[in-house]
């Protein structure tokens, strides 16, 4: 896709067409992957002249009650009916253009408490729940192992140098499935210890 002109701030923010580009954005990012955002509002939009125009929109996410910031670029071509989204990237802190760090290494800010969401599928993830499933099964006086069925959802926050992991992981154990809260943290040597684990009855 050639790019034929600059970024330069729309002229019609809080037009009925912007606001339309923002659903779009977020109901198709919505499809591909099965998430439940909602979009709260529309605060920065930027337009880019290629072969019809990119619309760069910075929008302000309701996910399941915590408000986040995202990047959307769609891509129009009015004389087609052509309407495409390219991009949807979570920004980790408002007003900056860095996605969050591939280890979820969020800063925290003065009012917030620096916890995000992180993909359930995340290597990092993937990693933390393993250690909370050897770690369950070391503990537990059971000749039936645990499995890993599923991560349900996973939260990252840097706290001191520390990352810490809220994750809520789906286990298998002789045909019966069980939910099971933990906080895992990963020191500087990128060990894992389990600090606290609880069943989730919900």
């Amino acid at each position: 896709m050639a790019t034929t002109g600059g970024l330069k701030d729309s002229s019609s923010s809080n037009s009925a067409d912007i606001d339309s580009l923002a659903r779009f954005a977020v109901e198709e990012h919505n499809k591909k992957e099965n998430a439940m955002l909602k979009l709260a509002r529309v605060v920065k939009v930027q337009e880019q002249v290629v072969a019809g125009t990119l619309h760069h929109l910075t929008l302000e996410i309701d996910d399941a009650g915590n408000k986040k910031i995202y990047k959307a670029t769609v891509w129009v071509k009015p004389w087609m009916d052509f309407k495409e989204l390219q991009e949807f990237t979570h920004i980790s802190e408002p007003d900056t253009n860095t996605p969050a760090a591939a280890d979820h290494v969020v800063q925290k800010d003065g009012d917030g408490s620096g916890c995000q969401s992180v993909p359930v599928h995340d290597p990092v993830v993937q990693d933390a729940a393993n250690h909370i499933v050897k770690t369950l099964q070391q503990r537990s006086n059971s000749l039936y192992p645990y499995e890993l069925q599923e991560v349900v959802h996973a939260k990252a926050e840097n706290v001191e140098g520390f990352a810490k992991y809220d994750i809520l992981v789906k286990l298998k154990r002789n045909d019966k499935e069980e939910k099971f809260k933990a906080n895992v943290h990963k020191d500087d040597k990128g060990v894992f210890h389990l600090n606290h684990v609880v069943q989730d009855h919900s």
